[in-house]
C-alpha cells in the first residue's frame, strides 16, 4: 500500500459533521469538547473567523479573540471530533479571505461592519 492510497483510506474513515457556512469576517461561538480526566465538559470559544485553509478534511479555521488586552487566536480542524457545535452570531462584511491585518488593530479601528440581509 503506497503512502497516497493510506492517506485516502484515513480520509475515508473521518466523518464531517454538518456545520454552518461561514467565512473569514463572520463572528462565530466554536462549542469545543475538553476531556479533563474522565469528566467531558464543553467550552465556549467567541471570536472573529481570520481564515478558512484547506480542503476537505483537512480544513482548518482560524478564529481570534480579544481575552484581558491580548490577543487570542485558536485553529480548529473542521472535521475535528472535539467541535460539537459552531454558532454564528455575525455575519461580517470583509474584501479578503484571510484578514491578518486585523492583529494590529485596536479597539474600534478592529472593528468589522455587519451584513444587512
Amino acid at each position: 500500500m503506497s503512502k497516497n492510497e493510506l492517506l485516502k483510506f484515513v480520509e475515508d474513515q473521518v466523518q464531517v459533521k454538518e456545520l454552518p457556512d461561514f467565512k473569514a469576517g463572520d463572528t462565530i461561538t466554536v462549542k469545543y469538547k475538553i476531556k479533563e480526566g474522565n469528566k467531558e465538559r464543553i467550552q465556549n470559544f467567541q471570536g472573529v473567523v481570520l481564515q478558512r485553509r484547506g480542503g476537505g478534511n483537512t480544513e482548518t479555521f482560524t478564529v481570534r479573540k480579544i481575552s484581558g488586552n491580548t490577543g487570542v487566536e485558536r485553529i480548529f480542524p473542521l472535521a475535528s471530533p472535539f467541535i460539537d457545535d459552531i454558532i454564528i452570531n455575525k455575519r461580517g462584511v470583509v474584501r479578503r479571505a484571510r484578514i491578518f491585518y486585523l492583529r494590529g488593530l485596536r479597539g474600534k479601528k478592529a472593528r468589522i461592519k455587519e451584513k444587512r440581509f
